[in-house]
This record gives structure tokens, C-alpha cells and sequence, in this order.
């Protein structure tokens, strides 16, 4: 084997490796970290327009929108396929469906402010991800 093919062939064997994970690569959607982030800055952001007794932290949610961002980056995800994920309007509605429904285990009620003033102060009280994006 000559110098130039061996190269090919190492060229070859190092592009394959690299391609192949990524051609295997799980939907960005499916990635739990990353989508249940997403989910609790919606929570917060839900309650903290229904509740006019808590406010988001809006530079703390920006701040942690973008560490799953790096997150996702870190992964091995390229900012195109990123930028798909946050920009793909079913994908949105999706995850406010869920953001919803898991308000709604929580306690809220739709037509009822006061549930969500309720459910902000005792995730805020329990210091979860999502109390964590309210004050």
C-alpha cells in the first residue's frame, strides 16, 4: 500500500467514525435534558403571567436557555440542528401542551389565577428548577 492511499484510508476510517454517531444522532426533542429545561422556563414563564405576586428572572432563564444551548452544543449538535429545534413551531406547541399539563398536576386551574400564584410559591418554597426561574 502506497503512502497517499494509506492516508485515504486513514481519512476514510476517521470520517466514517465521526459520521456515523452523528447519522445515529437521537433527535435533539428526545433529549430529556435539554427538553425538560425548556419545559420548566415555560412553567415559570406561565405562572409569571397569570401571578401578579411573582416575576420571572428573566436574566436567569435567559442565562439557563443558553447553558442548554451549550448543553446541546456539547452534545455534538451543530447550531443549525439547534436553531431547527427552537425554531420548529409544532415542536413549540408541544412543549407548551406539556409545560401546561404539568401545571395542571400541579394544581393550577386554567380559569383560576389565584392556582397559579399557589403552585409558584410552593415550587419557588421547594426551590425546584422551576421556582428557580421565579421570585
Amino acid at each position: 500500500m502506497t503512502k497517499t492511499s494509506g492516508i485515504v484510508a486513514a481519512i476514510t476510517i476517521a470520517v466514517t467514525g465521526m459520521v456515523s454517531p452523528l447519522a445515529a444522532q437521537t433527535p435533539l426533542k428526545d433529549v430529556a435534558e435539554v427538553r425538560n429545561g425548556i419545559i420548566y422556563v415555560g412553567m415559570a414563564y406561565e405562572i409569571s403571567r397569570k401571578c401578579d405576586d411573582i416575576g420571572a428572572r428573566t436574566w436567569r432563564g435567559l442565562n439557563y436557555l443558553q447553558s442548554l444551548k451549550r448543553r446541546a452544543s456539547d452534545l455534538g449538535y451543530s447550531d443549525a440542528q439547534i436553531d431547527a429545534y427552537v425554531d420548529d413551531d409544532a415542536e413549540k406547541d408541544r412543549l407548551e401542551s406539556i409545560a401546561r399539563q404539568q401545571l395542571r398536576q400541579l394544581g393550577v386551574v386554567p380559569a383560576e389565577p389565584a392556582t397559579y400564584c399557589a403552585v409558584g410559591h410552593a415550587q419557588i418554597a421547594a426551590n425546584t428548577r422551576v421556582g428557580w426561574l421565579l421570585r
